[in-house]
């Protein structure tokens, strides 16, 4: 089972674990959910959705401005 990541540089095939979520990634690639979003397969998502098999994550950076 295997999902793909897209995040900056990143563009790849990983391995899914079971019950794998969008919080487990982010705290995997040590990234802050405070300024990450998360779209999982082109729709925006929340921290707690499970990753599938086959699902495409896009990692998008928030910038704040002033």
């Amino acid at each position: 089972m295997e999902y793909k990541l897209k995040f900056k540089d990143i563009n790849e095939t990983r391995d899914l674990k079971e019950n794998f979520t969008i919080r487990n990634l982010l705290d995997e690639l040590e990234l802050s959910a405070q300024t990450i979003v998360a779209k999982q397969n082109g729709e925006l998502t929340i921290e707690d959705s499970v990753i599938n098999d086959g699902d495409e994550i896009n990692l998008v950076q928030i910038i704040y401005g002033g």
